[in-house]
């Protein structure tokens, strides 16, 4: 689960072009309603989604490789990441899972080349640890684990620590702050940092990856760092940052550590706290036995102030947005992991009123999909029937939502949640809804020499092309859309028992247990 976009590039405008790889055996029809629909004969859908992996590495590795992503609409690129090659460390693990050798031996060769001290723009902490240090932590995991027939050079596996090692040198600095609260904005060139706030997520999601590297090198510095920091948000101050038990606020001073504001909710900015809450503790519950304790009393009382169903639809679940203890009837695509997240926290504690909870939001989010023109849920959605938007009246009354900012930026968090569901469930309709999302992305995003996001997805054909593909549809989309549909239990998958071997980042990078 990811973050808001940093791109806002003018729209170009083309038709939809060919849906799907050539080789697709699918078809594409309407039902009586005039809705687009897809029908295939026998497909093997585990297949499907590596060809279309396949296709969108070669329209990279053509264009724009080693930059950090592509721009498919005109078969150029772009480097939001700092030109260190985001959409190659982002689709390593999923080319490992994949099992396809030859785009994991491109990508382990390149990487012992990248200096992390040169880039010309500001660095993310939080963006560079997910995508580049939790990326290559994972590679070094499977390749020096149970993958690691599919390195050629095993001095290209051992560089992928090495690299890591490299890369949280040069960002390290970034926590020499009075509180341990570190800056997340960094110009590595002066050594210094863009003096504004930081945020819940962007500092509760260092955790798992700099922990993880603290244990895979024997160094302890590193946890050490993320452990203070992350001190700071299980001790919140002002008692008023904490509008309700375990719920915080957003913006963070990194001189004192002091919670700046009282809004929050599971959503971009605040997500991956909770998220890693729970996946610390999966991670080790020796050590972190007092973040499985916050996560219960985050998720505890979500349940009980920040449910809600929408007016017309009561059927549905959504969680609120809050600004101290006023609820705000809206939400986004990115908070659709909220029900993955459950059910993993249901799962590993035993808990069918976490499970329940996470499956009841898995269905709100399944039907911001099943309700619009492309079948692809928006960016951001409300349900307050006293706001909603001239023109949508209607379509609140027959679906429950209304649209607030209607594109869709190759997001992964539905398809996240659906993997889990199937995972602890065994429930063959999460598989087809995962199957009928990545179709429905698949017909609308294809475009040029990859996917790109749209603009409208309540407009059949999504309204035109912003000409950017994310790396996370590397990391993510594609890597739950094909592991949904592998019905094995190879020791990476999410256990159906609880009994989890490995843990996953938020940018969908897993990494091995703590002593597996």
């Amino acid at each position: 689960m990811v973050r808001p976009s940093a791109w806002a590039l003018s729209a170009v405008l083309l038709p939809v072009v060919s849906a799907l790889p050539a080789n697709a055996p699918w078809k594409q029809g309407h039902d009586a309603q005039g809705k687009r629909q897809y029908y295939s004969p026998p497909v093997d859908r585990a297949q499907a989604v590596i060809d279309t992996f396949k296709l969108s590495w070669e329209g990279y590795y053509k264009h724009a490789f080693p930059n950090d992503e592509l721009h498919p609409v005109t078969n150029t690129f772009g480097n939001s990441r700092n030109g260190w090659g985001a959409s190659a460390a982002d689709a390593l693990s999923t080319a490992l899972i994949m099992g396809e050798r030859e785009i994991v031996n491109q990508i382990i060769s390149y990487i012992p080349t990248i200096d992390w001290s040169v880039t010309s723009t500001s660095v993310s902490l939080f963006e560079t640890t997910i995508r580049y240090l939790g990326g290559m932590l994972s590679g070094y995991d499977f390749l020096s684990g149970p993958l690691a027939h599919l390195a050629d050079n095993p001095a290209h596996v051992d560089a992928l620590l090495e690299q890591s090692v490299n890369l949280a040198n040069n960002l390290s600095y970034a926590f020499q702050t009075p509180s341990g609260v570190p800056y997340n904005l960094l110009n590595l060139s002066t050594r210094d940092w863009i003096r504004e706030p930081n945020g819940l997520a962007t500092v509760g999601t260092l955790i798992l990856e700099w922990t993880r590297l603290s244990d895979l090198t024997g160094n302890s510095s590193y946890a050490s760092l993320v452990d203070k920091a992350e001190s700071c948000l299980l001790s919140p101050s002002p008692a008023s940052s904490e509008p309700f038990p375990g719920l915080l606020g957003t913006d963070i001073d990194p001189t004192t550590g002091a919670f700046l504001d009282a809004r929050g909710g599971w959503i971009g900015g605040t997500d991956s706290f909770y998220e890693y809450l729970i996946k610390m503790w999966v991670y080790d519950p020796s050590r972190y036995e007092v973040l499985r304790e916050r996560w219960e009393k985050a998720a505890d009382s979500t349940i009980t102030y920040l449910a809600s169903r929408p007016l017309t639809c009561p059927d549905l679940t959504f969680v609120t947005t809050y600004n101290g203890t006023e609820l705000q009837l809206t939400s986004e695509h990115l908070a659709c992991f909220d029900g993955g997240n459950f059910i993993l926290g249901g799962q590993v504690l035993g808990s069918s009123k976490y499970l329940q909870f996470g499956l009841s939001l898995v269905d709100g989010c399944h039907a911001t999909y099943a309700s619009t023109a492309t079948h692809i849920g928006p960016e951001v959605f409300g349900w307050d029937p006293s706001l909603i938007p001239a023109g949508q009246e209607a379509f609140f009354a027959q679906n429950g939502f209304y649209i607030l900012r209607p594109g869709y930026q190759l997001r992964p968090e539905v398809i996240e949640s659906y993997y889990y569901a199937y995972r602890a469930t065994g429930d063959t309709k999460y598989q087809d809804w995962a199957w009928d999302a990545f179709v429905a992305v698949n017909a609308t995003t294809r475009v040029g020499s990859g996917y790109s996001t749209i603009r409208d997805v309540n407009v059949a054909g999504g309204g035109g092309f912003e000409d950017m593909m994310e790396s996370f549809w590397f990391a993510e989309v594609l890597k739950y859309s094909y592991l949904i549909q592998v019905d094995d239990d190879a020791p990476w998958q999410v256990s159906k028992a609880g009994n989890n071997k490995w843990v996953w980042n938020t940018e969908a990078h897993p990494v091995r247990v703590y002593g597996q």
